[in-house]
């Protein structure tokens, strides 16, 4: 079975993607990877793996009309050349453009797995309730004919309901994130010298780093012999997003050193004490902190959607109320003047990690949820199926299949045809 995987920037494909890639191709399916940006490292890993890679721009995080619509055609025309067998998207933009693609050319199967809702659905963005609006209507044409729709978190599916991204009986499966490799995350000591609380994640308003800012200055007066540390890659595209220049300004402000973005935060991990992320941002599953927990690291983390999911309060860690500095520097101050819960919680963390987040486990239940364990799907019946039921949706999108029809230069009954056609055979 050819199988497409559409994402929204290429690291992801390796760091967060790179172990279910290779279990689709270690059981026998053939593997494209498609990225807006071309990094050279991934190309390279990716085709180490056998897996091949096209490039596909994309405005990441723009609400340019014309960009989108520019990023519809290319995933059709794209299509078109790979006739894949299954589509599986992540991320917002990939899930849409590449949904709607995927519906108008009848793919067989299209898989969306939601890695979190998102910025747009945030508390944050309140004041943006028509941007809102229409992403969840572009969320629901794109997965309504989705084969499932994979969360990291109890919260998503409902939250999809309320704003009718998915009906009550759509098949939305929750998976525990992308797992982590425990063997890549191992377990380390704990440092002995400093109590160091590390904060890892883009660098954004959103993800709670004033919070963190403020709670270190409070506790770095009473205790100095506590670190601070933010780990993190600059996300000028973000509206809460903090440059270089904001960074350079609050690290002479606040007791915080800022780290940039690495590729590898293992040794950080490593020489942290606890793991802190005061985020309210609308996370799926935080990948940051499955890692922390792998490497055995006690959690300080929100009372939110997906942030709570992995947290077990008072045994791996303490669930905060976001955008709380007095309740987070409460939480941080218990592991100062107690200690030994850092070790004992730190173990927590990973007998957690082992039991529910081995990549191992998590791969498997995706790759038998969309039925990739067994023998290549793709009968004559199967595709006249899939056919039918997407033709039949397409009416209320005719505006849009014309118009990528006119940029490709293409009929869009012959796609449709030459689509199902080539499933036939």
């Amino acid at each position: 079975m050819k199988i497409l995987v559409l994402s929204s920037l290429a690291y992801s494909l390796t760091n967060f993607r790179g172990s279910l890639l290779r279990e689709l191709v270690a059981n026998g399916h053939q593997v494209v990877a498609v990225a807006p940006d071309r990094n050279e490292d991934v190309v390279r890993e990716l085709d180490a793996s056998g897996i091949g890679f096209r490039e596909v721009g994309m405005q990441r995080t723009g609400t340019s009309v014309l960009s989108d619509l520019k990023l519809l055609h290319d995933y059709v025309r794209l299509m078109l050349r790979e006739r894949p067998d299954l589509v599986l998207a992540y991320t917002q933009k990939p899930i849409i453009y590449g949904g709607i693609a995927a519906r108008l050319l009848c793919v067989p199967r299209f898989y969306a797995l939601m890695s979190g809702l998102g910025h747009v659905f945030s508390d944050a963005s309140r004041k943006r309730a028509v941007l809102r609006k229409v992403v969840s209507l572009l969320y629901r044409e794109a997965v309504r004919r989705a084969r499932a729709v994979f969360v990291f978190n109890s919260d998503d599916r409902k939250e999809m309901i309320r704003l009718g991204i998915v009906s009550e009986t759509a098949n939305v499966v929750q998976v525990p994130g992308s797992g982590i490799d425990l063997e890549r995350f191992a377990q380390a000591p704990l440092p002995r010298q400093k109590l160091r609380f590390l904060l890892v994640g883009r660098l954004m308003r959103d993800k709670g780093i004033y919070e963190f800012l403020e709670a270190a200055a409070r506790i770095k007066a009473d205790h100095d012999e506590c670190e601070f540390r933010v780990l993190g890659h600059y996300e000028l595209s973000n509206p809460t997003g903090i440059d270089a220049a904001q960074c350079a300004r609050l690290a002479s402000q606040y007791p915080v050193t800022f780290i940039p973005g690495c590729s590898d935060v293992r040794p950080y991990l490593e020489a942290c004490s606890v793991f802190v992320l005061p985020s309210y941002y609308r996370e799926g599953l935080p990948r940051t902190i499955l890692e922390a927990m792998a490497v055995g690291r006690a959690v300080i983390t929100t009372d939110m959607p997906g942030c709570r999911e992995p947290i077990f309060e008072g045994e791996n860690g303490y669930l905060v109320e976001a955008r709380n500095v007095e309740a987070l520097c409460a939480a941080m101050l218990r592991f100062v003047e107690a200690p030994e819960r850092i070790a004992v919680m730190g173990g927590r963390s990973r007998e957690i990690a082992e039991k529910i987040y081995d990549v191992r486990k998590v791969n498997r239940q995706l790759l038998d949820e969309m039925d990739l364990l067994q023998a290549p799907w793709g009968q004559v019946d199967d595709v006249v199926n899939a056919r039918t039921q997407a033709v039949a949706s397409l009416p209320a999108m005719q505006p849009v299949l014309e118009a990528s029809a006119q940029v490709t230069e293409i009929s869009v009954e012959d796609a449709r045809q030459d689509r199902a056609c080539s499933y036939a055979r």
